[in-house]
C-alpha cells in the first residue's frame, strides 16, 4: 500500500480526546532522541506533519495522524532523555500506559531504538511490557545511515540480545534520511489492518 494522504487530527492527554471513529491504531514508541517523527514524516512523505525538534523530548502529547483516511499513526511521548521534572515524566508514563492498556483500536506498537546503541533499560522494559499486552511488536533500529556497513549486524545482534527480541517479532533497520527500510516497514506495518 501507498500512503497518500496523512493528516494531522488531534493532540490528547486522556482518553476522552482520542478519535471515536474506531479506526485501527498503529503506536510509535521509543526514547526521547529515537526519531519517532522523523520516523512518521518519511513514512508519509511530509516534512512537517510530526513535528521534529533538537531538544529531545518535544512530543508531550498523544498524538493522531489520519493515513489515507483508513487507520491512525499513533505518535507516544518519548521516554527517557528529556530533560523535564520527575513528575513531568510520571505524568507522561501515566499518560502513556493509560493509551496502551486501554486502547481497542491499537493493534501493533512499533518499538524505535538507535541502532548505534545499546538499547536501554527504559527500551527492554518497553519491550517487554509490548510482549506482555500481546502485542504485535516491531522493532525499528533507527538513523542507520551512520552506521558502516561492517555495524550492521553487530548492532542487529545488540539489540536483539538486549532486548530478547522473539522470534515471532519483525526487526528492521531504518534511515530518514535515506528512506532506507521505508517500503519494507509500510508493508509491515499495514499488514492486515
Amino acid at each position: 500500500m501507498i500512503i497518500k494522504k496523512s493528516e494531522f487530527i488531534i493532540s490528547a492527554v486522556k482518553p476522552s480526546q482520542y478519535p471515536v471513529d474506531n479506526k485501527l491504531e498503529v503506536a510509535f514508541v521509543g526514547r526521547s532522541n529515537a526519531g519517532k517523527s522523523s520516523l512518521i514524516n518519511a513514512l508519509t512523505n511530509r516534512k512537517k506533519l510530526a513535528k521534529i525538534s533538537s531538544t529531545p523530548g518535544k512530543t508531550r502529547l498523544i498524538n493522531f495522524f489520519l493515513i489515507n483516511d483508513e487507520f491512525y499513526f499513533v505518535d507516544l511521548p518519548g521516554y527517557g532523555f528529556a530533560k523535564v521534572s520527575k513528575k513531568e515524566k510520571e505524568k507522561w508514563g501515566h499518560m502513556i500506559e493509560m493509551y496502551l492498556v486501554d486502547r481497542p483500536q491499537l493493534k501493533k506498537i512499533v518499538l524505535l531504538v538507535d541502532s548505534r546503541h545499546k538499547p536501554t533499560n527504559e527500551d527492554v522494559y518497553m519491550y517487554e511490557w509490548i510482549k506482555y499486552y500481546g502485542y504485535e511488536a516491531i522493532i525499528v533500529a533507527t538513523k542507520s545511515d551512520k552506521l558502516k556497513k561492517s555495524e550492521f549486524q553487530k548492532s542487529k545482534k545488540v539489540i536483539k540480545d538486549v532486548l530478547n527480541i522473539k522470534d515471532e517479532d519483525k526487526f528492521i533497520f531504518f534511515s530518514s534520511v535515506k528512506k532506507d527500510g521505508k517500503e519494507e516497514l509500510i508493508n509491515l506495518l499495514l499488514e492486515d489492518i
